[in-house]
């Protein structure tokens, strides 16, 4: 079984590295206006295909070992954390699909969607990090990042739905803040996941549900 649970290791970690590059290369993606679909989608699918070979993997080793306690918590976790990591991959995709969609454009205001970005980078490599430490505690820190994300997201849909004045509303650019927001949901749905991992973290060591708060 100690091999299976160090195989199963192995592709979370490797999960983390490819999920973390997939949202930082969607992000410059949308910095810099260059055009990474085809990379990002490949490495989208190749984290599916290592979250169904996680999945495969713990339920052979709980089938055929029966574990308990922490190697019952670990396996567990790890299918949690497998899908979190996925789920990074797929987000960072679907930002590349609406810069394919809506088309990269130069003159928008990008501070929102980059300020958010920032935090949620800070985010990822917490959580890679509380995995690699196992770190019970990240949790604590990483839910506060995510209230600074959701606020950030809620105060740049009030901006977009009441202008402060009529100029707001003629600079305002409909490709721009479209496509802004779509992006900020998403950098919002990766910053939930990596509280879940770190949640994760926190069961695997402690047995117990994460306090969030």
């Amino acid at each position: 079984m100690d091999l299976g649970i160090d195989r199963i290791r192995n592709i979370i970690m490797d999960m983390a590295k490819l999920s973390e590059q997939s949202v930082f290369t969607s992000i410059d993606s949308y910095d810099k206006g260059t055009s990474v679909k085809k990379q990002i989608f490949e490495w989208s699918e190749k984290l599916r295909v290592l979250q169904d070979e996680t999945a495969d993997l713990a339920i052979e080793l709980i089938a055929r070992y029966q574990p308990v306690a922490t190697d019952l918590r670990l396996i567990r976790s790890c299918m949690e954390i497998a899908y979190g990591f996925s789920r990074f991959g797929r987000y960072a995709y679907d930002i590349v699909e609406v810069l394919e969609t809506i088309g990269h454009i130069n003159d928008c205001d990008k501070t929102a969607v980059l300020g958010m970005a920032s935090t949620v980078r800070e985010m990822i490599l917490l959580s890679v990090e509380a995995l690699q430490l196992r770190d019970k505690n990240a949790s604590a820190k990483l839910y506060e990042m995510d209230d600074t994300v959701d606020a950030l997201y809620r105060k740049y849909l009030r901006e977009v739905i009441t202008p402060q004045n009529d100029q707001d509303k003629k600079d305002m650019n409909p490709r721009c803040y479209i496509s802004a927001l779509l992006i900020l949901r998403y950098l919002e749905r990766i910053s939930d996941h990596a509280c879940y991992i770190s949640d994760s973290i926190h069961y695997i060591m402690t047995g117990r549900s994460s306090p969030r708060r």
